[in-house]
């Protein structure tokens, strides 16, 4: 899904950066790149990630997705990042996962319902885009390093 954010970045002629792994398999810098950088650690790669993220809108993946949600929802959770819009595209794809976030990791205390709440999941880009410029106070101010 990366590809379809620097392709989203290069229609509306901004600067589009690439963060990719070094794999011996799968992972390749797309054509709508316009800065690559490499990372040889997956660690590496989530941390600069979440530092500069304003928001983010995560598509059905695997583990790696996975793991970058989960990274990113833990340190809006505990503070060492600031709280930024997540939002989960595909409700078919993410609503076991929000339901048993829900009633499993909510319903036993294990988080907070408020925990719970840092994820948005929708179907609708508009509802997206509205989620994150609500989350924003609706002005999308960039962070001040």
């Amino acid at each position: 899904m990366m590809e379809a954010a620097n392709k989203g970045a290069k229609r509306a002629g901004v600067p589009s950066v690439g963060c990719n792994i070094e794999l011996p398999f799968e992972q390749h810098v797309n054509p709508f790149v316009d800065i690559s950088i490499d990372f040889r650690y997956f660690f590496v790669r989530k941390t600069m990630f979440v530092k500069y993220a304003e928001a983010f809108v995560i598509f059905p993946g695997g583990f790696g997705t996975m793991d970058e949600l989960f990274e990113s929802l833990t340190l809006i959770q505990t503070g060492k990042v600031r709280d930024f819009p997540v939002v989960l595209f595909g409700k078919d794809y993410w609503g076991g996962l929000m339901d048993w976030i829900r009633s499993r990791m909510a319903g036993e205390g294990k988080i907070t319902t408020d925990d719970a709440d840092l994820i948005f999941c929708t179907d609708s880009p508009e509802q997206a885009v509205a989620h994150v410029v609500e989350r924003y106070g609706q002005t999308l101010e960039p962070r001040q390093p």
